[in-house]
């Protein structure tokens, strides 16, 4: 990248960085603030949501970026394929929500402004991000496989600790209440929109790696 529009990803990724950082910052307050388990376990829990850890992964990615803008190799939070990865995953997290979650409760102020920040302000700034300075040329089909692994450890630690815990994070995935043979099947409806996401965003890649400079 010329220098011009380096400057222009390093000051984005660095006013996003602030954004995700404040965001998350809120949320853990909120949780320790209204939490209904010791204070161990409640960060745990905080840890636990696929929405913080998608975040999470944002934040760290704007952070690197910042410092030292995008890097085809070296940091891996800083290379095409990561930042795309993490586009998958947190547009999940805006689908989800928006579609599945947001209307089975009713957050009120400052609770709020963290569910809007991280469930829609954030995925739309980083999406915008990932269209407007995330090189495209080395997106590959061949991404989507490991780019997996983090969806499936994810769903993997959710049911294991899920019983032992007696708390899941989300109520689409309590096998408490709706048993493994149902929970299995939602997550698997996950897993198409995972594999459907990341299509999209690697047909979106190539499109856009053939327009000329």
């Amino acid at each position: 990248m010329e220098a011009n529009s380096q400057s222009r990803v390093k000051g984005f990724a660095a006013a996003g960085a602030i954004i995700v950082w404040l965001s998350l910052a809120l949320q853990f307050y909120v949780i320790i603030q209204n939490r209904i388990a010791p204070v161990p376990e409640t960060i745990v829990r905080f840890f636990s949501y696929y929405t913080v850890l998608s975040n999470l992964l944002i934040a760290i990615c704007f952070t690197a970026i910042a410092f030292k803008g995008i890097q085809e190799t070296g940091n891996f939070f800083a290379r095409p394929n990561t930042l795309t990865a993490t586009a998958v995953y947190i547009c999940i997290v805006a689908l989800t929500y928006n579609i599945i979650l947001r209307f089975q409760w009713s957050p009120h102020g400052l609770a709020r402004v963290c569910d809007e920040l991280l469930h829609l302000i954030v995925p739309v700034l980083y999406v915008i991000f990932w269209l407007a300075f995330v090189p495209k040329q080395s997106i590959k089909w061949k991404h989507i496989l490991p780019w997996a692994i983090y969806p499936l450890v994810y769903l993997a630690y959710t049911l294991l600790r899920g019983p032992y815990a007696s708390w899941y994070p989300y109520p689409f995935i309590d096998v408490a209440v709706h048993g493994y043979h149902k929970v299995l099947f939602n997550s698997a409806m996950v897993c198409v929109v995972f594999v459907v996401f990341s299509v999209i965003f690697i047909g979106i890649s190539k499109m856009m790696a053939k327009r000329p400079a």
